[in-house]
């Protein structure tokens, strides 16, 4: 593996552990007990992961092409933008920078982790979860956020906009796509944003944690791959 390699791995790690820092630390400060941000509701969360994707893009971009989403890498590499021997290397950085920004996470909050005694609010900081659980519906709903976003940077692509401009205008996408669409499985859209923090559920001391859900696991990892493959075909389609 030569340098430039490397170094890509790297962004992808870094950036994919600042934004689960910052994402699932908008959740952990809205359901965690005696937090001073606590009960402030959805908004705040769509608004705090749009700018976690935000910032995460603009730390990792100097590094590497910040996809920090195995969705985003596979719907790259099937329109041509990635090359796939970058595919695999890509989405193990992803998923190893997830469970180490939950770890941060975790330790950031510790004290409220102790003072929460509900183990599914626990768990919704770390992963994601259906409002109602129905296997279909819910996989249809990762597909179609998925699609939306892959599409979206897909066709921002061919847009106009300054370098330094494309991380926000993701971010607002991220925010889009919370607000209209997030609201049935909460919007992994990213399967190292749910498996990740999934892991490090599963591996961290939690005082009063739970189940780690793996019978849904599957649903926030499948779904957005189908959907970022899906936008990556219709992408193709369009002159």
């Amino acid at each position: 593996m030569d340098s430039r390699m490397m170094t890509e791995l790297l962004g992808e790690f870094i950036g994919t552990m600042i934004l689960v820092l910052l994402g699932d630390g908008v959740v952990a400060g809205n359901v965690l007990k005696k937090t001073k941000s606590e009960g402030t509701g959805w908004l705040l969360i769509t608004f705090g992961w749009g700018l976690a994707v935000t910032i995460a893009v603009f730390a990792s971009g100097y590094l590497s092409p910040a996809h920090l989403n195995p969705a985003v890498t596979l719907g790259m590499a099937i329109a041509g933008e990635t090359p796939w021997s970058a595919v695999v290397p890509y989405i193990l950085s992803q998923i190893a920078g997830g469970i180490a920004g939950a770890i941060l996470v975790w330790l950031h909050y510790k004290p409220h982790f102790n003072e929460t005694k509900d183990s599914e609010l626990i768990l919704a900081v770390f992963a994601t979860g259906p409002a109602i659980r129905d296997t279909i519906s819910n996989l249809i709903s990762e597909i179609i956020g998925t699609m939306i976003l892959v599409f979206g940077l897909l066709a921002f692509g061919r847009a106009t906009f300054a370098d330094s401009l494309n991380p926000i205008v993701v971010g607002m996408l991220i925010v889009s796509i919370g607000m209209s669409l997030g609201g049935t499985t909460g919007y992994a859209i990213n399967p190292a944003r749910d498996l990740g923090p999934r892991i490090a559920h599963q591996i961290l001391p939690i005082s009063n944690k739970g189940d780690s859900d793996w019978g849904y696991a599957w649903i926030p990892f499948i779904g957005p791959l189908i959907g970022g493959a899906l936008a990556a075909v219709l992408y193709l389609l369009i002159p």
